[in-house]
């Protein structure tokens, strides 16, 4: 049998019950990119997936990467993310490098331009 798309073909039943009924976030920390560091381990009784999400945020992990982990749409992610921040058991940073920081221009992000010309190209593949 060939699964169909992880999240998307979940039983709605299922992401319904995971996030309360909760469709958006209580933080608006989260984009596809930020940062998540788990601040303590997992107790007993915990949600499953919450268990999931600290285990794998001991080092910085990106909200794409856990929504892929976890085979859920990032909005149900995010939910769940925003429950743990709420919590203080995770703490979440953009990865934004300043870019006045001296020796360092290769960290810096590209100005808004330059995004819209790359993703231009790529939609023109």
């Amino acid at each position: 049998m060939i699964r169909g798309r992880p999240g998307r073909d979940d039983d709605p039943d299922r992401l319904y019950t995971l996030t309360g009924g909760r469709t958006r976030p209580d933080s608006d920390a989260f984009d596809l990119v930020t940062l998540v560091v788990s601040e303590c381990e997992p107790v007993p009784g915990m949600q499953s997936e919450h268990v999931a999400i600290l285990q794998m945020c001991r080092a910085p992990t990106a909200v794409v990467e856990i929504a892929a982990e976890l085979r859920l749409p990032v909005g149900i992610a995010t939910v769940l993310l925003s429950d743990l921040l709420h919590a203080g058991k995770i703490s979440a940073r953009h990865p934004r490098v300043r870019a006045t920081d001296p020796g360092m221009p290769w960290q810096s992000l590209p100005d808004t331009s330059t995004l819209e010309k790359v993703l231009i190209g790529l939609r023109s593949l």
